[in-house]
């Protein structure tokens, strides 16, 4: 299909735009709240650490098959991966908040050139994770909204930017698992 036979559904986006700007508030603002409550008298739900990083790393898994299958021209396949990749984002941050909510942080116990390796990864990782969530939703509301050369162009900055979240998600967990206390 050609770039002239998408009708972009401009009814469609301007409805999304405000979830878009609602949820991009909303989820940075909700996990930060959730972050500092605890549940008291629950058992701390030590166990979630390695199921969420598995999950982030098979975000970034869907994340490269779906670029590959974009690149192949396979448009059901991607547009499939890529719902797969948000709901794997979406369980992530369920499961991190519900282990936030129920556990205490762990400090990072490396030191020496690792602990600045590991802030900085940290450091862009949280700031990052904040940042492509309008990005996914906008790049997402364009595909299904056939509005593809928009969607191709900013699709070159979220995948780049969601990977690298997933991606350091994944070595975040390898650097700090030794200080877990399980």
């Amino acid at each position: 299909m050609s770039n002239s036979e998408y009708v972009v559904n401009t009814e469609k986006a301007v409805k999304y735009n405000k979830w878009i700007i609602a949820l991009s508030v909303i989820i940075p603002i909700a996990v930060a709240i959730l972050f500092g409550v605890k549940i008291p008298n629950v058992e701390p739900l030590g166990f979630l650490p390695p199921i969420y990083a598995t999950t982030n790393g098979l975000t970034a898994i869907v994340l490269i098959l779906a670029f590959l299958a974009i690149k192949k021209k396979n448009i059901k396949q991607h547009e499939l991966l890529i719902k797969i990749a948000m709901v794997l984002s979406v369980l992530f941050l369920v499961l991190y908040v519900a282990y936030h909510m129920t556990s205490d942080s762990t400090t990072f116990g490396g030191e020496g050139a690792i602990k600045y390796i590991y802030y900085f990864i940290l450091f862009t990782h949280i700031v990052l994770s904040v940042v492509v969530i309008p990005f996914v939703l906008i790049t997402y509301v364009r595909g299904i909204t056939n509005d593809i050369v928009r969607h191709r162009k900013i699709a070159k900055i979220t995948f780049p930017l969601w990977l690298y979240v997933a991606v350091t998600g994944v070595i975040v967990y390898v650097l700090i698992s030794p200080y877990y206390n399980y």
